[in-house]
């Protein structure tokens, strides 16, 4: 396992996001953007393939010694590495092709099960949170440009008011189960948002809880955790409440709770 600066992995995730960003953007402008779809049934649109150009060739060169797992390259999904990155270059593909803003860029990097560093951009919205190299989490304010950072603020998850609580939930997966799963909740207040961008949400301190009871992969999950860490937050398996782990065979995501640490779990 390589002994990554954690200041270079940030800098180079940050540009690698920018540009996807603009890739992306590029097609989400057109009038019209060609969907196909993947043996899962999940949409692919050629803004998701050109930001997945961008950032894997971005972090082979800047990282050769660093395995890669990336959603849209089915052989990295053997990957078997106690360090390595995790990429969804468009997580929200359903809010990009019926252009709602909510779709990110999602880059993280894994140590020993755990993300440990991570970057998601709604280009969008205007929107970029990352973990810095001393291990807080920032939103940056745009423009965003290569060459300098924006004015940065620091993030930190509010204390939760367990009388009151904030919660988020999907645009595009809400059922039943999990609005019976809210409804175990004082809950002053239900929003709904798009993407890896809920956990960005709680990580700013604009909700507390975001359960989601459907299947994610990891790839969809890593750098909004490593977020939402770094600001005070955890994301826990539904069942045995304990952190999520990456890097497992499969990718596949057991049913999670994002939330504050001091919320307590049914």
């Amino acid at each position: 396992m390589e002994d990554l600066d954690l200041a270079e992995v940030a800098s180079v995730t940050r540009r690698l996001a920018i540009d996807a960003g603009a890739a992306i953007l590029a097609v989400y402008e057109r009038a019209d953007v060609d969907v196909r779809f993947k043996g899962d049934e999940s949409p692919l649109t050629e803004a998701d393939e050109a930001a997945d150009r961008i950032i894997s060739a971005g972090l082979r060169k800047a990282f050769p010694g660093v395995a890669l797992v990336t959603e849209e390259q089915a052989d990295s999904h053997v990957v078997e590495a106690a360090q390595f990155f995790i990429v969804d270059p468009l997580d929200g593909t359903k809010e990009f092709v019926q252009r709602r803003g909510d779709f990110t860029v999602n880059i993280a990097l894994v140590e020993h099960g755990a993300p440990i560093a991570g970057i998601v951009y709604a280009p969008a919205k205007g929107r970029m949170f990352y973990t810095t190299a001393t291990g807080e989490a920032v939103e940056e304010t745009g423009p965003f440009a290569h060459d300098h950072t924006g004015t940065q603020k620091a993030l930190r998850m509010r204390t939760p008011d367990p009388d009151a609580l904030i919660v988020v939930a999907s645009k595009s997966h809400r059922d039943q189960a999990t609005d019976d799963y809210i409804a175990q909740f004082k809950v002053a207040d239900a929003r709904s948002a798009g993407s890896s961008l809920k956990f960005c949400l709680l990580a700013a301190g604009e909700a507390d809880l975001y359960p989601r009871l459907g299947r994610t992969m990891e790839w969809d999950t890593a750098a909004g955790d490593a977020v939402l860490r770094a600001a005070g937050g955890e994301v826990v398996d539904l069942n045995t409440h304990q952190p999520l782990q990456y890097g497992k065979a499969g990718y596949d995501n057991p049913f999670f709770i994002a939330k504050h640490t001091d919320i307590a779990l049914p």
